[in-house]
């Protein structure tokens, strides 16, 4: 019945999405003078002369471009519990995220800017819909593995994860459909959660499923185990879609259309704590069709611009093709010239589609753990002090795929005074990560990952790689953190 219903809807939702998008130029011009007009009475838009501001130029002349450290002091203060900070009244909610480029970060979600979060989610489904035909999806049950929804109180600002917010706006509508039960959500350890999402979805009919794809492999692999079935559309033979984001779905393809037995239609997202910026709108065409008009106005940096004192500050209309970009916005959840750490390449102008091209930092995020450089680094000093050890050079590298066992981050290390215990080196070497960074400590607990291993190198391994590489001497350094496993591999051979 619902899918009958939603139809007709989901056909205006589609027709709508191509108006914008024909019109998203003169959209991005009414969102930021919209934007820079609602806060400029707020402490941030006094400080930074709003009622100046009459076009694009004024904008980057008077509010420089910021990472969350930049943010952090406006940040304190909103969650000091004051309003009119850098938008007008109190945000409601906190979204807790450990960010690429900041460590454990607040980002605000404001009432205006909620729809951006969940009305995007709607708009690319109902995409699909129109799209394609397919919706018996909404006949059936749906899954969504998220973080716990149970919130606390900062000054009176609900706080929690954003997919644990998320839990808390389904629509009324698609409640009867939401797997698991709000009290599964809840529970803390995954070991524990997963066996009760297997125990109430094992006879259900479930039709989507959605989540970052290491969780889900681990939920299916739980499954077949459980049912005795040899793929899951054995178990779940009307399931119909596969809704992803957060990290790179293409490692995991072959292991999951193995477990699923069959190439089930997809639907890649490009959601944030600090706004949903892209979603997937055809089947058939490359890229994410980007969010503009829905309250985020976008300026585009090229990177090799990024670190300078005067950037270049592209808006959408001057954008190109096949060029590298740092993403910068500004939104309704009082983010100002933010930069949110990613870079972008446009596949197409019209209707504006990107694809992300990685981070303008190194980093890991192969488990959408996000590691940062200066969580290894910190990691690594307080326990080689603790063990009386010389560190020569390092790098991380995550192994995503190995012969036997869980995935894990492998740390390459030389060193020039070895522990005396490696394991026990290494098992308080993963522990002070789990202290730095909690996605990681999740999967970890989680089992998604196993505990970190350590590859000692010869004396002089770095050097030979990077001379191998004609990166030796002057400023060329070694990455901290790769995202492959390219820097890895050279030095094991």
């Amino acid at each position: 019945m619902k899918s009958v219903l939603l139809r007709p809807y989901a056909t205006i939702v589609r027709r709508r999405l191509r108006h914008r998008a024909a019109l998203a130029i003169e959209f991005q011009e009414e969102i930021r003078q919209d934007l820079v007009r609602t806060a400029r009475d707020t402490r941030f838009g006094q400080d930074h002369d709003f009622g100046a501001i009459r076009s694009h130029q004024d904008f980057a002349e008077r509010i420089p471009i910021g990472d969350y450290e930049a943010f952090r002091p406006y940040a304190d203060r909103i969650k000091a519990g004051d309003a009119d900070v850098s938008w007008p009244g109190r945000p409601r909610y906190l979204a807790k995220t450990s960010g690429t480029t900041s460590g454990v970060k607040y980002i605000p979600l404001t009432r205006e800017s909620l729809p951006n979060h969940f009305g995007s989610a709607r708009n690319a489904l109902f995409n699909y819909v129109a799209e394609t035909g397919h919706a018996r999806w909404l006949n059936g049950k749906m899954i969504f593995l998220s973080g716990s929804p149970e919130m606390d109180n900062t000054n009176g600002i609900p706080t929690g994860r954003l997919s644990g917010i998320v839990n808390h706006e389904v629509p009324a509508w698609l409640r009867t459909n939401q797997l698991p039960s709000y009290a599964t959500n809840c529970i803390e350890d995954w070991e524990t959660k997963l066996e009760a999402i297997v125990d109430e979805t094992l006879h259900a009919d479930m039709r989507l499923i959605s989540g970052i794809p290491p969780w889900v492999q681990m939920y299916y692999e739980r499954l077949l185990a459980r049912s005795g079935k040899s793929t899951i559309k054995e178990l779940f033979p009307n399931l119909e879609m596969f809704v992803y984001g957060g990290v790179n779905f293409e490692p995991y393809r072959e292991s999951l259309e193995r477990l699923v037995g069959a190439r089930i239609p997809s639907v890649e997202t490009y959601p944030a704590s600090e706004g949903f910026i892209a979603f997937q709108d055809s089947q058939t065409e490359p890229g994410l069709l980007l969010n503009t008009a829905s309250g985020i106005f976008f300026e585009f940096v090229p990177t090799e611009d990024m670190g300078s004192d005067r950037p270049r500050r592209l808006t959408l209309g001057e954008v190109e093709t096949g060029v590298n970009y740092a993403l910068i916005l500004s939104s309704t959840a009082g983010l100002w010239a933010y930069d949110i750490g990613d870079t972008v390449e446009f596949v197409s102008l019209s209707p504006y589609r990107i694809r992300v091209t990685g981070r303008t930092k190194h980093f890991i995020s192969a488990f959408g753990e996000h590691v940062i450089g200066k969580e290894v680094e910190a990691a690594l000093r307080a326990v080689a002090d603790r063990h009386r050890v010389e560190v020569t050079e390092f790098t991380v590298a995550p192994q995503v795929a190995p012969p036997t066992g869980l995935p894990y981050h492998e740390w390459l290390v030389e060193f020039g005074r070895p522990p005396e215990d490696a394991e026990r080196f290494a098992a308080d070497l993963d522990r002070a990560m789990v202290e730095q960074n909690l996605y990681y400590r999740d999967l970890i607990e989680g089992k998604i990952l196993r505990p970190l291993v350590l590859t000692s190198l010869p004396a002089g391994a770095f050097r030979r790689c990077m001379k191998e590489s004609g990166k030796l001497g002057g400023q060329n350094k070694v990455p901290r953190l790769s995202n492959d496993r390219k820097i890895a591999d050279r030095l094991g051979t």
